[in-house]
Parts: structure tokens; C-alpha cells; sequence
């Protein structure tokens, strides 16, 4: 059973959002507030495997949720809910951690797929924001990339699971087309955010495309 916690100030869609997603199979709404700080409280107590966060909120602004959230867990799924759509408001949530980035306008077919998806593959995007994502993965794309210093060396396997995990291939897919167990691809997915020291797997495609490992229209 996955555990889902709603974090949304507008109260009406969030009991909405909660009793759709208790209908979703595998899924267990535990916890939903309008309260970014009563959530982290909650979290510091509780296992949550996936987060869905608007932005826009009082008391605490979603920004600073998540990022304190992938404090407390890393290993927390983050589903951004919003309307919130620039480049710099899904550039900066993805740096923080966020697994996954879709508009309130989604539908629930999608919704449920997207938590599956953030489950198995890491991360999840909102068709409808393609663009923007591009966009956003563009306009990070010509920050700096890291110094001689900082680089590190991706061998030839770990290139190729960036690349086929691009193509929102989970584990047990990458592990069929290498020839390999999913438990080496899970080895070897692990060591690559850790050598590039990302938050997760969305961190090391950054990385990724800043150093020119991989190509935009590859994504």
C-alpha cells in the first residue's frame, strides 16, 4: 500500500483530492492539512511514501516544504499540485528534490499513473507542462556547468541507465535491455546520485545535461 499525505490550503479540493485518491488501488490517503509546518511535524513521526504539494500556500510556502521535507525523508516521494507553472517555479522545486510536477487540471487516470510512476521510475511530469519543462531544463542548462574539481566519471553502464531512465524506463525495463538484474540497476542507480550527489534520479538528469552527457532532445 502506498501512503500518500495532501498538503493543499484550498480545503474543498483537498477533501476532494483525498476521498479520489483513497479510490485509487494501492493508495492510502494518511494524512492531509492545509498546514505546510503541521506536515512536517507529522513527517518527523511518520512514514509517508508520497507527497502531493501545492506551491501557493500560508504559513509555509510549498518551496520550503519541500525542501525540508526531503530533509526529514529523503527517500519521500514529492508530487508538486499547482498552477503555479513557470520555468523558475519547476526548475527550483526539481533542484529541491521533487519527483514529480503536474497542474490542478490533471486528470485522475494521470494523477494515478503519476504516483505509480514516482514510485517505480523516480520521477514523473505533467504531459500538459512538456514544454515548460523543456523550457526549465533549458534555462538550467546554461547555469555553469561544474568545475574540473567537481566533475566526476560516469562509466559507459551508468550513461546508459541515465539515458534509458530518460526514456521512463523503471528498473526492472533498464535491467531487461542491459541484460542485467534489477538489483544491479538499483546498485548502480544509487551510486550515480551518489557520486553526483543528487536528491534523486530527475537531479542526476540535470547533472546529466549540465555536463553534456545527454543531449535535451533526448529527454
Amino acid at each position: 500500500m502506498t501512503k500518500v499525505a495532501l498538503v493543499d490550503d484550498h480545503q474543498l479540493f483537498r477533501k476532494s483530492l483525498s476521498l479520489l485518491l483513497d479510490s485509487f488501488e494501492g493508495v492510502s490517503v494518511e494524512y492531509d492539512t492545509h498546514n505546510g509546518l503541521a506536515f512536517l511535524k507529522y513527517l518527523m513521526e511518520y512514514d509517508i511514501d508520497v507527497l502531493l504539494l501545492d506551491l501557493e500556500m500560508p504559513i509555509v510556502h510549498g518551496f520550503d516544504v519541500c525542501k525540508q521535507a526531503k530533509l526529514i525523508d529523503p527517500s519521500l516521494k514529492i508530487i508538486i499540485l499547482s498552477q503555479l507553472t513557470s520555468k523558475e517555479a519547476v526548475h527550483q522545486v526539481m533542484e529541491m528534490g521533487a519527483n514529480g510536477y503536474f497542474t490542478k487540471n490533471t486528470s485522475p487516470e494521470m494523477l494515478e499513473n503519476a504516483i505509480q510512476n514516482v514510485m517505480d521510475k523516480d520521477y514523473c511530469f505533467d504531459m500538459a507542462l512538456s514544454s515548460v519543462i523543456r523550457e526549465a531544463l533549458l534555462w538550467n542548462k546554461k547555469r555553469p556547468v561544474f568545475s574540473d574539481s567537481q566533475s566526476v566519471h560516469l562509466t559507459p553502464k551508468e550513461i546508459e541507465i541515465i539515458k534509458l531512465a530518460t526514456l521512463e524506463k523503471c528498473s526492472k525495463e533498464i535491467a531487461d535491455v542491459l541484460n542485467i538484474s534489477n538489483r544491479t540497476v538499483e546498485k548502480h542507480r544509487n551510486h550515480i546520485m551518489e557520486k553526483t550527489q543528487s536528491k534523486n534520479f530527475i537531479g542526476v538528469v540535470l547533472y546529466a545535461l549540465k555536463n553534456k552527457i545527454i543531449e535535451l532532445e533526448q529527454i
